[in-house]
């Protein structure tokens, strides 16, 4: 289907553990507006769109989406490596620990599990698109507030390269709706 390349999209640093900042970056692994949901989103409704320019860029930004979530475990991973429980619980992790230890878990920044709620598939490959934009649009939000709160330059820099591809899917999904409306639009010859 897909070649894949074993190393990450973008390299991942951190300057030490960090459970307060793993909190917060764990909403772009497991949120509603995060790249689990993202990569859901679009690889499930790639197959109605009615042109295969449309297809093949759902089909791209979906599984760019899934390096994107691994980019992100990667974050959280490396901010928990070396925590301890106390740790943990001093920044409000207990409960993740008590369930989790430290693995990385589909969850938003308040502990909520990921649902397939998040993202929608609605039959209308125009409503499809607009919600694809939006969701863009929301993600890099999302990426900015955490960038608003977190203290740490290395995982800031993975952080704005993650905000500027939201950027360019918002582009991309443009490009894709202006295809499927002229599609639909044109008449048709048989």
């Amino acid at each position: 289907m897909w070649i894949y390349e074993k190393k990450l999209e973008y390299p991942v640093r951190v300057s030490g553990p960090n459970p307060r900042l793993a909190k917060i970056v764990i909403e772009q692994y497991g949120g509603a507006d995060g790249e689990a949901a993202a990569a859901n989103r679009y690889l499930t409704q790639r197959y109605t769109m009615p042109t295969g320019m449309a297809k093949g860029v759902l089909t791209d930004i979906g599984t760019e989406e899934l390096a994107h979530w691994e980019i992100v475990a990667t974050l959280v991973y490396k901010l928990l490596k070396g925590v301890t429980p106390a740790q943990m619980r001093a920044a409000g992790l207990d409960g993740y620990y008590a369930d989790h230890g430290k693995d990385v878990f589909m969850v938003n920044a308040t502990g909520v599990p990921f649902t397939s709620s998040y993202f929608n598939a609605k039959g209308d490959v125009i409503a499809n698109l607009h919600e694809d934009m939006a969701a863009e649009q929301k993600a890099r939000a999302t990426y900015e507030n955490i960038l608003n709160l977190s203290d740490d330059p290395c995982v800031n820099d993975t952080l704005k390269f993650l905000r500027e591809r939201e950027v360019v899917h918002f582009q991309r999904f443009g490009e894709v709706l202006d295809n499927v409306q002229t599609f639909l639009n044109s008449k048709k010859y048989y």
